[in-house]
């Protein structure tokens, strides 16, 4: 595990294998924002139940999944992508890895089918911790802080085994909890 100086923009958080905060079980999440007045980010793995046209219908193509980014302001929506060749104004987070750029060339680059899903992901929402919020979290063992992934492998749209696939490239101390039953009663 990296220690808390290292938990910045473009780290990954693991949730541990139990928790039981509905919003963040078995959750990846991307941090996008670490500072200390708080923290922010995206969970990469759980698909909402709206595609990008129910949420932008003067988008042509919609039928790109819009993930539940987090508990937070569920009424806004954001994006990270890996091609800023294409979308000028991200801000990079991570190696290839970019959050946010000009909306207006989003929704033409995505109504021209010039984008796909193995090149942006969108969010309704996002996850927030206050100051020194995910610190407590961190040190109470509620998440594992990595920066081992290849940004591409963020896009996958397999929700069910992201967080299964990230803790295994955590390496052999995690890789064991991939197998952990979601529910231990029922082992």
């Amino acid at each position: 595990m990296l220690s808390l100086i290292s938990a910045a923009a473009g780290r990954l958080l693991i949730s541990e294998p139990f928790m039981m905060d509905p919003n963040f079980k078995r959750s990846v999440i991307i941090l996008t924002e670490f500072s200390p007045d708080g923290a922010m980010g995206f969970i990469l793995n759980h698909q909402g139940e709206y595609m990008l046209g129910d949420v932008l219908p003067d988008v042509s193509y919609s039928e790109m999944p819009v993930y539940e980014g987090g508990p937070v302001a569920k009424n806004t929506l954001h994006f990270i992508h890996c091609v800023p060749e294409k979308l000028e104004g991200g801000i990079e987070i991570a190696p290839g890895l970019f959050w946010g750029g000009d909306f207006e060339v989003v929704k033409k680059l995505v109504g021209n089918y010039q984008l796909n899903e193995s090149e942006i992901k969108f969010f309704a929402g996002y996850s927030g911790w206050t100051a020194q919020q995910l610190d407590e979290e961190i040190n109470a063992d509620s998440w594992i802080v990595s920066d081992k992934f290849k940004a591409e492998s963020l896009f996958s749209n397999d929700e069910h085994n992201l967080w299964k696939e990230v803790v295994i490239n955590l390496g052999n101390r995690y890789a064991h909890i991939a197998n952990f039953p979601e529910n231990p009663a029922l082992n």
